[in-house]
C-alpha cells in the first residue's frame, strides 16, 4: 500500500492519488505511516505522497493533513523513531505548515500548548514545529473565530503566546521553549510576556541548566526587553549569592542541601562570559547594563551592586568601548557608598531611619574604617589587587609590573599606597617573586632619579627579597655605589638609606637577638635566612664592606651625615657584632672636632663645622647629631653588650669606649665653664640672616644648644641620681637657655623671622619620658635631695614639658618622632603613655590657678603646658593608635588592678578621665571673671571633645556627658567668643549622636533673636534665655554662624533622604503589588523629613526676623535659606512622583506647605528689604566720606555687593518652590497655594521724577572727584543717561 501511494505521487497529476487516499480508511493510513516511520523505510517519501494527495483547498484533504500532523507529532515525541527519521519528518511538517487554513493552525497550536501545560511531551523534539505554526498563523489575513469573537491571525498568535506563558512549563523543556521563541516574530509586548515567564522559571531549574537558558534569553533579548533580561539575571544571582553567604555563615548542616561554592562560581562565570559575548555583538545591551546600574545608584546601591554585578561589570571592562564608563561607574559607587556610610555614622537621626546594609566595599573586601571616602576607596583598590595576586597566578606578573611602573612614573605625586601594596605583595610571597626579579632589578636603575621618600619606601618594601636573592642584592649594591657619588643630594641620601637598610637586615654571626626590630620579615624569609650558617659568616665581610663605603659619606653634606648618624644607632641594635667598626668610625670623626687639651675653652672646634664657599655659608658637620649618635650607641653598649662580655675580651676594645666616656665628660666640664664669649656668641654678636657673620653665628649657636641638650641627656643617664651630676645638668641647661634667650631677643628685634623658628630638640622621647617622671612623680627618699636641684628651676621643668609637647607635635604631623627609637611605633606608644601619665598627674595635682598666683616668670605656666600636651596627645593617640586606645587608657589609670582588665570598657575608662577635666572646667568657671583663663578653658573643652569621641553613643556615660555639656551652656554666660564656640561645637557633636539637633537649633535661634532684637525696631522681642551662653557678645557672629552650619548639615541629611526616596520610587515596578508594598517602608522616613523641615522652618522664622549685623551672618543666612527652599522643592518633586501612583500627599505635608507660606516666605522678603536698606545706608555713609577716603568707599561697595549677591538666588529658589507647588496642587487635587501669599513685585519700572533726582545727586557728588577721575567717569555717565531717557520715552 505504501508503494502504491509513492508510485501515485510520482505521477504528474494528483487526481488518482487523491481518490486512493479518500477511499483509504483513516486508521489504515495511520498504521501504514506508523509502520514505515518505525522501520525507517521511505517514511519521508510516503509523507510527501500523502501531502500531495491531500490539498488544503479541499476540506477532506485539509483534515487528513491535520490528522497526519497529529500522528507525526505523537510519533516524534514517542521516542520510537530513529533520529534521522524524526528530523526528516519534522522538516517535512515545517515545509507544509504554511499551507494550512487558519482554524486548523489554531487547533494545531492549541494541541502543542495543551501538551506543554499538561507536561505530556516526552522529548520535546516536536517543539521545533511550533514557531513555524505561530509564524504561519500571524501571516494569515482572514479573521478567525475563537468562540468569543473574531480575531486576526496576529491577534490570535498573541493570545496563544499569552496562554502558553501563563501556563505551567515542565522544567526539562524550558530551554527548548525559550529557544523556540527566537524564531517567532514577536511584538515588544509579547517579548515581555516570554521574558517574564522565563525569568520566573529560573528558581525552579537546576543550577547547571541556567547558563544555556541565559544564552537563549540573551539571543531573545535582541527582539526587545534587554533591560528586563539583565535585571532578572542579576537579581536572581544576587539573591543566590546572598542566600549562599547566609548559609555559609549559619549552621554547618546546611552545607548538605546547598549548592557548593565552587559550582556556583563556575556557573556565574559561564553566565558572565555569555553576557559579555552578547554585549560585544549588541552594544545596546551594554548601554542598558550601565543605565540600569546608574539608575540603581540613586536609590539603595547595595541592592544593585552585589558581587555578581561587580564581577560582570569588571568583565565588561575588557570591551574597550565600555572600559572607561564602567570604571568611572564603579569608582563613583565606591566613593558614594563610603560617603553614605560616613553620613550615617555621624547622625543618630539617620541611623534610626535607615538600616545600614553592607556597603559596596564589603561586597568586595572588608575595609578599614575612620578614613575619608577617597582614602577608603584607595585602600579598597589595594586590597582587591592583593587578594587577586594571592588567588590568580597568571595575573601576578602584570600586577607587579603595573605597581612598579607607577612607583617610578608617579614619583612626584603621593604614592605611599602603591609602596604599601608592593610591600604586602612581597611579604606574601617573596620566593614566588624571584621569578620577577628582573623587573625589580630594572626599577633599581631609577633610584638615583626618584625622590628620597620614594626610595626609602621602595627599599623597605623589597628588603625581604634581598634575603632570598643574592643577584638582586648585588644589583642594588652596584646602583647604591653609583648613587653615592651622584650630583643630586637626594641620590646620595638614597644611597645612605639603602646601605643602612642592608646593614640592619644582614645579621653577622653572634649578634644579639634584638626584640627591638620594628619589622618582622615573615616565616618564609626566616627559613631562608637561617638554614645555612654560611649566610651569617659571609654577612660579616659584606657588612664591613658597606661600612667602609659609608665612611666616605662623612666627607659629604650635613644632610647626608645626619642620615648616617641617625641610622647607625638602629644598625647597632639590629647587628650588634658591628659595634666595634661603628664606634671606631664615630670616635675618629669626633676627634676631628675635639680639643684634646683639658683646659682649652671651648672644648669643640665649632669653626671647623661651618664652611663658607663663595657667598654662601652652610653647616658642614652636624656636630650635635654626631654626639647624639655617640651618646645613644654608648648607652646601648653599656646596657646590652657589656653585661654579656666575657673576661677574655681584649682590653684595648674596652679602651676606646672608656675614651669616648672621658671625652664626653671633658666636654661637659668645659662647656659648663665656658661663657658665651668663649663661643664668640653674646648679646652684642650679629645674628641676622642677611650677613655671613650672622648666618655663621646662628649655626654656631644652634650647634652649641644641640651639644648642651645631648650632654644633658648623657649626664642624666649616667648620674644614678647624683646631686653633682644634676647640678651639671642644670648648668648645661643654663648655657642652653642663655643662648636661646639671645636668639629670641635678636629675632624679636630684627626682621629675621627664620631665626625665630623653634628648632627640633635632639633629646630622645625615652629620655623626655624619664626626665618628666623623675621631676614630677619620683618620690623615692634617696632621690629627694638630688632631684630638688632640678626641681628648684621652674625654667628647666618648663623646658622639659615643652620638649614633650614638641615630640607629640612631631608625631601628629609626621607619624613618628625624631631621635632614637622615634621610628618604632611600639616604643613611641610606650613613651607616650608614660608622658601622659606624668602630665595628667601634674595638671590635676597643681591647678593653673594655684601655680599662677605666685608666678613671676613670663610665658605659659607649667600646668597650662601640661594641659596643652594632654590635648595634643589625646588627638595623636586617636589618629595613630586607634586599636591601642584601651591599653592607653589603662596605662593612665594608676589604681588599675590586673584582675579587672577584661571588665572595664573603653567607655568606662574614658569617663573616669573625663570627670577629672570636667572638675577642672567647673573650678575655672566658678572663679572670678577677671581670673578666668580663656586659653585653659579652650584647651579643656578641646580635651573633653577628644575624650568624648571614645564614649559609646548608646551608653549612659555618653548621655551624662551630653547633659553636663548642655547644663554648662545653659548656666554660664561668659562673654568669651572662642570658649563659647568650642563648647557649642562640643554640644552639637554630642547631640547629633543622640538625636537630631533641630529642637536645639530652634531654642538657640530664639535666644539669638532675643539678644540682637528685631529687624523692625518698633517691636520689642521677649528674651527666652534657653542658653545663658548666648549673650550680646557671643550671639553674633559666633553662635549665629555655628547654628547655621549645623542647620546646613541637617538640610544635607534631609536632602540625602529625599534622594534615597526618589531612587526607590523610580525603581519600583509599576504594578498593583509594588505600589501597595511601597507605602509602609517610606512612610516613617517621609514623616521624619517633614518634621525636620518643619522645625527648621521655625528656626529660620526666628533668624530672618533678627537684626543681624552685616557680614558673614547675613551672607550665610541668605545662602542657607536658599538651600532650605531648594530642599522644599525637592520634597515637592518627590510627591509629584508619588502622585503618579494611587497615593496622595499626607496631611502633614499640607501643614508644612502652609507653615512655609505663613511663617517663612513673607518674612524672607522683609529680611531682603532689611538687608537692602542696610546696604543703602552704608553706601550713603560711604558717600559722605568719599572726599576723605576713596579706598574706604571701594571697600564698602565691595562688601555690599558681596552681601547682596545671594539675594537673587534666594528669590529664584522661592519662585521655583512656588512653581512646583502649583504642579503638585493640580496633580494631587489639593489646593496648596491657598496658603501662599503673592510674591513681591519685581518688575523694574523706571519712575522719571525719582530718576532725575538721583542723577542730579550723582552729578553733584562727581564734581568733587572730577580732577582725579577726569574723563573716565564722565563719559559712561552721559551714555547711561541717554539709555535711561530712551527707556522712559
Amino acid at each position: 500500500m505504501d508503494q502504491k501511494i509513492i508510485s501515485l505521487a510520482a505521477e504528474k497529476t494528483a487526481d488518482k492519488l487523491q481518490k486512493f487516499l479518500q477511499n483509504l480508511k483513516e486508521d489504515d493510513l495511520a498504521n501504514l505511516l506508523q509502520n514505515q516511520a518505525v522501520k525507517g523505510k521511505a517514511a519521508g517519501a510516503l509523507l510527501r505522497g500523502i501531502f500531495k494527495g491531500s490539498p488544503c483547498s479541499e476540506e477532506a484533504g485539509a483534515l487528513r493533513r491535520r490528522n497526519v500532523y497529529t500522528l507525526c507529532i505523537q510519533l516524534v515525541e514517542s521516542g520510537d523513531l530513529q533520529k534521522e527519521v524524526a528530523s526528516e519528518i519534522i522538516g517535512l511538517l515545517m515545509l507544509e505548515a504554511h499551507n494550512f487554513p487558519g482554524p486548523l493552525l489554531v487547533e494545531l497550536a492549541n494541541e502543542f500548548i495543551d501538551a506543554v501545560r499538561e507536561g505530556s511531551l516526552v522529548n520535546g523534539k516536536s517543539l521545533e514545529l511550533l514557531p513555524i505554526i505561530l509564524t504561519a498563523l500571524a501571516a494569515k489575513k482572514e479573521n478567525l473565530t475563537d468562540g468569543k469573537g473574531e480575531l486576526s491571525g496576529e491577534e490570535y498568535k498573541k493570545q496563544l503566546i499569552n496562554t502558553l506563558c501563563s501556563g505551567r512549563w515542565d522544567q526539562q523543556y524550558v530551554i527548548q521553549l525559550t529557544s523556540m521563541f527566537k524564531d517567532v516574530p514577536l511584538t515588544a509586548e509579547e517579548v515581555e510576556f516570554v521574558v517574564e515567564k522565563v525569568l520566573k522559571m529560573f528558581p525552579k531549574l537546576n543550577l547547571q541548566e541556567i547558563p544555556p537558558l541565559v544564552y537563549q534569553l540573551l539571543i531573545l533579548s535582541s527582539k526587545g526587553s534587554r533591560k528586563r533580561v539583565l535585571e532578572g539575571i542579576m537579581a536572581f544571582f544576587n539573591e543566590l549569592d546572598k542566600q549562599h553567604n547566609e548559609e555559609q555563615s549559619g549552621d554547618e548542616l546546611l552545607d548538605l542541601v546547598t549548592v557548593p561554592s565552587g559550582e556556583l562560581r563556575h556557573v556565574e562565570g559561564t553566565i558572565i562570559l555569555h553576557i559579555v559575548f552578547a554585549i560585544k555583538l549588541d552594544r545596546d545591551l551594554g548601554r542598558e547594563l550601565l543605565k540600569h546600574v546608574k539608575t540603581g545608584q540613586q536609590g539603595d546601591s547595595s541592592k544593585n551592586l552585589c558581587p555578581f554585578t561587580i564581577a560582570l561589570l569588571l568583565s565588561v571592562t575588557r570591551i574597550q568601548r565600555f572600559e572607561e564608563q564602567v570604571f568611572d561607574l564603579l569608582k563613583t559607587s565606591v566613593v558614594k557608598s563610603f560617603k553614605d556610610l560616613q553620613l550615617l555614622q555621624g547622625s543618630k537621626f539617620l541611623q534610626n531611619l535607615v538600616s545600614h546594609k553592607s556597603c559596596v566595599s564589603t561586597m568586595i573586601l572588608e575595609v578599614v574604617k575612620n578614613r575619608v571616602p577617597v582614602h577608603q576607596a584607595c585602600k579598597l583598590g589595594a586590597s582587591i589587587l592583593l587578594e587577586t595576586f594571592k588567588i590568580h597566578e597568571m595575573i601576578r606578573q602584570e600586577i607587579l609590573e603595573q605597581v612598579l611602573n607607577r612607583v617610578v612614573t608617579k614619583a612626584s605625586s603621593p604614592i605611599s599606597h602603591f609602596l604599601d601594596l608592593l610591600s604586602s605583595i612581597i611579604m606574601y610571597a617573596p620566593l614566588v617573586l624571584q621569578s620577577c626579579s628582573s623587573k625589580i632589578t630594572e626599577t633599581f636603575d631609577y633610584l638615583s632619579f626618584l625622590p628620597f621618600q620614594t626610595v626609602q619606601g621602595l627599599l623597605k618594601a623589597v628588603q625581604p627579597l634581598l634575603k632570598v636573592s643574592m643577584s638582586m642584592r648585588d644589583s642594588l649594591i652596584l646602583v647604591l655605589r653609583k648613587a653615592m657619588f651622584a650630583s643630586q643630594l637626594d641620590a646620595r641620601k638614597s644611597a645612605v638609606a639603602g646601605f643602612l637598610l642592608l646593614l640592619k637586615n644582614f645579621k653577622v654571626l653572634g649578634s644579639l637577638s634584638s626584640s627591638q626590630c620594628s619589622q618582622s620579615i615573615g616565616v618564609s624569609q626566616v627559613h631562608v635566612d637561617v638554614h645555612s650558617r654560611y649566610n651569617s659568616v659571609a654577612n660579616e665581610t659584606f657588612c664591613l664592606e658597606i661600612i667602609d663605603s659609608l665612611r666616605r659619606c662623612l666627607g659629604q653634606q650635613a644632610d647626608v651625615r645626619i642620615m648616617l648618624y641617625e641610622g647607625f644607632y638602629d644598625v647597632l641594635r639590629r647587628n650588634s657584632q658591628l659595634v666595634n667598626s661603628i664606634m671606631q668610625t664615630l670616635l675618629s670623626q669626633l676627634k676631628q672636632f675635639y680639643e684634646p687639651k683639658p683646659d682649652l675653652l671651648p672644648p669643640l672646634k665649632l669653626e671647623a663645622c661651618i664652611v663658607t664657599q663663595g657667598d654662601q655659608t652652610f653647616l658642614q658637620e652636624p656636630l650635635a647629631h654626631l654626639l647624639c649618635c655617640i651618646q645613644h650607641c654608648l648607652a646601648w653598649y653599656k646596657s646590652r653588650v657589656m653585661p654579656l662580655q666575657q673576661e677574655e675580651e681584649e682590653e684595648e676594645e674596652e679602651g676606646f669606649y672608656q675614651e669616648l666616656d672621658d671625652m664626653l665628660e671633658s666636654i661637659t666640664n668645659r662647656v659648663i665653664k665656658s661663657e658665651l664669649e668663649d663661643f664668640e656668641l653674646d648679646k652684642s654678636s650679629d645674628f641676622s640672616q642677611t650677613t655671613d657673620i650672622g648666618i655663621r653665628n646662628n649655626f654656631c649657636a644652634l650647634l652649641v644648644m644641640g651639644v648642651c641638650e645631648i650632654l644633658i641627656e648623657y649626664n642624666f643617664s649616667i648620674s644614678n641620681f647624683s646631686k653633682n651630676k644634676f647640678e651639671e645638668v642644670l648648668s648645661l641647661f643654663m648655657c642652653y637657655k642663655n643662648l636661646s634667650d639671645v636668639l629670641k631677643e635678636k629675632a624679636s628685634k630684627g626682621k629675621a623671622k627664620m631665626a625665630n623658628k623653634t628648632n627640633d630638640s635632639l633629646l630622645s622621647m625615652k629620655f623626655v619620658s624619664d626626665l618628666l617622671t623623675a621631676l614630677f612623680r619620683d618620690s623615692t627618699q634617696s632621690h629627694e635631695e638630688s632631684l630638688s636641684v632640678l626641681r628648684s628651676s621652674n625654667e628647666f621643668m618648663r623646658y622639659a614639658v615643652s620638649v614633650a609637647l614638641q615630640k607629640v607635635q612631631q608625631l601628629k604631623e609626621a607619624g613618628h618622632v625624631s631621635g632614637a627609637d622615634g621610628q618604632n611605633p611600639d616604643k613611641v606608644f610606650q613613651n607616650l603613655c608614660d608622658i601622659t601619665r606624668v602630665l595628667l598627674w601634674r595638671y590635676t595635682s597643681i591647678p593653673t590657678s594655684v601655680e599662677e598666683s605666685g608666678k613671676k616668670e613670663k610665658g605659659k605656666s607649667i600646668s597650662l603646658l601640661c594641659l596643652e600636651g594632654l590635648q595634643k596627645i589625646f588627638d595623636a593617640v586617636q589618629q595613630f593608635y586607634q586599636p591601642k586606645i584601651w591599653q592607653f587608657l589603662r596605662a593612665l589609670d594608676v589604681t588599675d588592678n590586673e584582675g579587672e582588665e577584661a571588665e572595664v570598657s573603653v567607655t568606662q575608662r574614658a569617663t573616669f578621665q573625663i570627670r577629672q577635666f570636667q572638675r577642672s572646667l567647673l573650678n575655672l568657671l566658678s572663679s572670678q571673671e577677671e581670673d578666668f583663663n580663656s586659653k585653659e578653658a579652650l584647651l579643656l573643652v578641646s580635651v573633653l571633645s577628644s575624650l568624648s569621641k571614645l564614649l559609646e553613643p548608646s551608653s549612659p556615660q555618653f548621655l551624662q556627658m551630653l547633659s553636663w555639656t548642655s547644663k554648662i551652656c545653659k548656666e554660664n554666660s561668659l562673654e568669651d567668643a572662642s570658649f563659647c564656640k568650642g563648647l557649642m561645637n562640643l554640644l552639637f557633636s554630642l547631640h547629633v549622636l543622640y538625636k537630631s539637633p533641630v529642637s536645639l537649633l530652634r531654642d538657640l535661634s530664639q535666644d539669638i533673636h532675643g539678644q540682637l532684637g528685631d529687624i523692625d525696631q518698633d517691636i520689642e522681642v521677649e528674651k527666652t534665655n534657653h542658653f545663658a551662653m548666648v549673650n550680646l557678645r557671643t550671639a553674633a557672629p559666633t553662635v549665629c554662624l555655628l547654628v547655621l552650619s549645623q542647620a546646613e548639615k541637617v538640610l544635607e541629611e534631609v536632602d540625602w533622604l529625599i534622594t534615597k526616596l526618589k531612587g526607590q520610587v523610580s525603581q519600583e515596578i509599576i504594578s498593583e503589588e509594588a505600589s501597595s508594598q511601597a507605602v509602609p517602608p517610606n512612610h516613617p522616613i517621609e514623616k521624619a523629613i517633614i518634621i525636620q523641615l518643619g522645625t527648621l522652618l521655625t528656626f529660620f522664622h526666628e533668624l530672618v526676623q533678627t537684626a543681624l549685623p552685616s557680614g558673614s551672618c547675613v551672607d550665610t543666612l541668605l545662602k542657607d535659606l536658599c538651600k532650605m527652599y531648594t530642599i522644599l522643592t525637592a520634597l515637592v518633586k518627590y510627591y509629584l512622583q508619588v502622585c503618579r501612583s494611587s497615593r496622595g500627599i499626607p496631611k502633614n505635608m499640607e501643614k508644612l506647605v502652609k507653615l512655609s507660606g505663613s511663617h517663612l516666605t513673607p518674612l524672607c522678603y522683609s529680611f531682603i528689604s532689611y538687608v537692602q536698606n542696610k546696604k543703602s545706608n552704608s553706601l550713603k555713609s560711604a558717600g559722605e566720606k568719599k572726599k576723605e577716603k576713596t579706598a574706604a568707599v571701594a571697600t564698602a561697595m565691595a562688601k555690599v555687593l558681596r552681601e547682596t549677591k545671594p539675594i537673587p538666588n534666594l528669590i529664584f529658589a522661592i519662585e521655583q518652590y512656588e512653581k512646583f507647588l502649583i504642579h503638585l496642587s493640580k496633580r494631587s487635587k489639593v489646593n496648596l497655594m491657598q496658603h501662599m501669599k503673592l510674591s513681591t513685585s519685581r518688575d523694574f519700572k523706571i519712575r522719571g521724577n525719582i530718576l532725575d533726582m538721583v542723577l542730579q545727586e550723582e552729578e553733584e557728588n562727581e564734581e568733587g572727584t572730577a580732577s582725579e577721575h577726569g574723563g573716565q567717569n564722565e563719559e559712561p555717565a552721559k551714555k547711561k543717561r541717554k539709555k535711561e531717557t530712551k527707556c522712559l520715552s
